[in-house]
């Protein structure tokens, strides 16, 4: 006879709950880390000398399953703006939010033949770095005017993959996420990365400094593009009237569990461009006559 217990009813709920907690306890975990890098800099910058806000303008492109190698595949416009505390002539920290549209599809860059699949982005992206000067600089220096720099740290960013034509490709489950297919549940618009690159610092006067900047993200999420698993659905039996069934496979000649994208490997994007900034003091008259930089 079949004994149904309260612990077996309420199993499956606990299970998710668990599961809900853990999400839930590694987002915090996140923004607690962001804020104590932040406070950090913060606290490190009492003796700090400038500010400099300013504007970015450049390009971005991404690394994944639709362009697995090839750097500036695809390129797009990025834009944005940024704060840097100069702590001294060789540390300042930097935060910034880039904005960049990102695109790919098997037609200029896949590396899987017959799957026929692209996507749009735009990826808003809040970034915390340090940037480490190799030589001395200071903006409005006579001496120290120019330096290469290397900087890393962390982001957040958001993401809404789109097909070509412009559906949004999430809501719909590609890969079989509304119907629980393999075990499989949408997947977050947004994640962290792990931003770094190099740089070329340079003071065009007393105020005004300009940057130029290549920075590579590595991400934790593999659905930038909406490709990660497998396909779910029979190539014969789908439907071409359903958006979502032939987003899922255009050329309709997969059968389920066949490789769709490679779920080992996150996907990557890059924003390079130019910044130029203006730079305010934060010292006293007083102390400034007793600055060595210049």
């Amino acid at each position: 006879m079949l004994h149904i217990t309260k612990k077996v009813i309420f199993l499956p709920f606990e299970k998710k709950m668990t599961e809900h907690n853990l999400k839930y306890r590694f987002r915090g975990t996140m923004r607690q880390l962001i804020v104590l890098v932040f406070i950090t800099g913060i606290a490190m910058n009492l003796n700090s000398q400038t500010l400099e806000l300013g504007g970015f303008i450049g390009t971005s492109y991404y690394l994944g399953e639709l362009n697995p190698g090839l750097p500036y595949n695809q390129t797009q416009l990025a834009y944005g703006a940024l704060a840097r505390y100069n702590l001294n002539e060789r540390w300042a920290i930097k935060m910034s939010y880039y904005k960049g549209k990102v695109k790919g599809s098997d037609e200029t860059g896949g590396w899987v033949e017959g799957r026929d699949l692209n996507f749009k982005s735009v990826i808003n992206d809040i970034s915390l770095v340090a940037e480490f000067n190799f030589w001395k600089y200071f903006t409005g220096s006579k001496k120290n005017y120019f330096t290469p720099f290397l900087f890393g740290g962390v982001s957040f960013f958001t993401f809404e993959p789109q097909s070509f034509g412009g559906t949004a490709l999430q809501p719909i489950g590609t890969e079989g996420q509304n119907i629980g297919f393999a075990g499989r549940s949408p997947y977050d618009q947004y994640s962290f990365a792990f931003p770094f690159g190099f740089g070329f610092k340079y003071s065009l006067s007393e105020r005004l400094g300009i940057t130029f900047e290549w920075g590579m993200r590595k991400t934790f999420t593999d659905y930038i593009d909406d490709i990660s698993t497998t396909y779910y659905l029979q190539g014969s039996g789908i439907d071409p009237s359903d958006p979502g069934q032939i987003l899922s496979d255009p050329t309709m000649n997969h059968d389920a569990y066949m490789q769709r994208g490679d779920s080992k490997t996150n996907d990557w994007y890059n924003y390079t461009g130019v910044t130029i900034t203006y730079k305010f003091d934060l010292r006293s008259n007083k102390r400034c006559n007793n600055v060595s930089w210049k």
